[in-house]
């Protein structure tokens, strides 16, 4: 299966979109070659700003330049993006509701060896919190690259979260990216595991190691944290009777709550909450870490064999 990072994607969306769109710009904080913002500075250099490891300046500068009617990509690690700058990304760009992209790359777990200081494990948490703001979380290249054109149609604010690691790519270039709407990957009827990001593939794993063992679960891919697809998760819970949540993000705060605010209110199941269980990453390999903070197919497979049998 082709493997590529999403951050990667993001960037060759960035130049198809400028070529396309004038009034887009490009900010950065001195990381272009991490972020791969470059691609952009190379193609368009007087529209690419290097605004130097200075973010709440970044974010500042970008909401300035969307109020003179461009559309700024606003880039960094998501870890300063969500931390370093979240006051101004509150007070600049949610609260005046202006039209600014926060793309973030370097999130989760699978920064590895950069270790708890760069692995942003709260940032879908600190975004879905702000009024106004929509949060992506696309699950491969193919997504992340729709998930930016999207994000240049939108009138507003929005924050995507990319990956350092090569990822699986999991749809064809047909695939059609819709804010706000999941997509339901897999069929099934025991029950729906509803993942985001690269634990969309580990969930598509866990489908069929399960399907080989008599238990058909569904697969949903919640590319859009907010607002979330309370449709897809209610007919869910109706027509399997359990949820499984995958993300490579803290459980508090980001998927699995944001999908159990929907089903205490509208249709109570049984629930497991797959993600980081509220503590610090550290330095190592993203695989070894994957398994070590229990975010893999297996740890899946067990959570929905667990639910499915006590539900």
């Amino acid at each position: 299966m082709t493997k590529i990072a999403t951050r990667v994607a993001y960037g060759e969306a960035l130049v198809e979109l400028g070529q396309k769109n004038e009034n887009v710009v490009v900010l950065d904080a001195d990381l272009s070659k991490s972020t791969k913002t470059n691609g952009f500075l190379q193609e368009f250099p007087n529209r690419f700003f290097n605004m130097g490891i200075a973010e709440q300046n970044l974010m500042g500068t970008a909401a300035g330049l969307s109020t003179c009617g461009k559309i700024p990509f606003a880039s960094t690690f998501a870890m300063f993006a969500s931390g370093r700058a979240f006051e101004i990304i509150r007070n600049s760009i949610c609260y005046p509701k202006l039209n600014v992209k926060v793309c973030a790359t370097h999130a989760g777990i699978t920064v590895g060896e950069d270790g708890a200081s760069h692995q942003a494990l709260e940032d879908l948490a600190c975004m879905r919190a702000l009024p106004n703001m929509v949060v992506l979380n696309p699950a491969d290249a193919v997504s992340a690259k729709k998930a930016v054109f999207a994000m240049a149609e939108l009138d507003g604010p929005a924050y995507a979260r990319f990956g350092r690691a090569n990822v699986p790519v999991i749809y064809d270039e047909d695939f059609v990216f819709e804010i706000g709407k999941g997509v339901e990957v897999k069929e099934g009827t025991d029950a729906t595991i509803i993942g985001t990001g690269i634990l969309v593939a580990e969930a598509m794993e866990a489908h069929e190691t399960l399907k080989a063992q008599g238990i058909n679960v569904r697969v949903i891919d919640m590319h859009t944290i907010k607002p979330i697809d309370k449709d897809i998760i209610i007919k869910a819970a109706k027509e399997t009777g359990a949820i499984i949540t995958a993300e490579e993000h803290n459980i508090i705060g980001g998927l699995g709550s944001a999908v159990a605010e929907v089903l205490v209110e509208n249709s109570p199941v049984p629930m497991k909450r797959i993600g980081v269980k509220d503590t610090f990453g550290e330095s190592g390999k993203p695989a070894q870490l994957m398994e070590k903070y229990g975010l893999t197919a297996a740890h899946i497979v067990e959570a929905v064999k667990d639910i499915v049998k006590n539900k």
